[in-house]
């Protein structure tokens, strides 16, 4: 059986709204990394930055795909190389209009492509059990702000 995590959230926002939160730094910092530095072009590679008190992890990202506001994948690496299917994980952001919101299916997949562990798989299943459900509150308070 192959491994991937997949999850589907409900946003009350537009896929337009919606894909430049799972795409830009200044947004993507307020739901998920400590910090992150890409640009949303198909090709272009980037880092996303993690602290804990112990630790500061970096992890380099190439950018997939990027068609708005439908799209957004990217391949991150651990191991510091050029992520490759070989190698790497491959993160899918699928945003479909649905009654005035978004359906946002999230995968994340090429464990077994890349051969990462059980325990890079259960890590990453728990870190997005803990950061996805961050985001429809953080695109609530941005649509409705006063």
């Amino acid at each position: 059986m192959s491994r991937s995590i997949e999850r589907e959230i409900r946003v009350e926002a537009a896929p337009e709204v919606v894909y430049e939160v799972v795409s830009s730094p200044e947004h993507l910092r307020e739901w998920w990394p400590d910090d992150a530095d890409l640009d949303a072009t198909a090709g272009a590679t980037g880092t996303i930055t993690f602290r804990r008190e112990d630790e500061t992890k970096v992890v380099a990202l190439t950018v997939v795909e990027a068609d708005p506001p439908r799209r957004f994948s990217f391949r991150w690496d651990y191991d510091g190389e050029v992520a490759t299917a070989s190698n790497s994980l491959l993160v899918t952001f699928d945003l479909i209009p649905s009654d005035g919101g978004t359906l946002l299916r999230f995968a994340e997949t090429g464990y077994d492509e890349a051969a990462k562990s059980d325990e890079v798989y259960h890590d990453h299943t728990s870190g997005w059990n803990y950061f996805l459900p961050r985001l429809t509150p953080y695109v609530d308070r941005l649509v409705h702000r006063p």
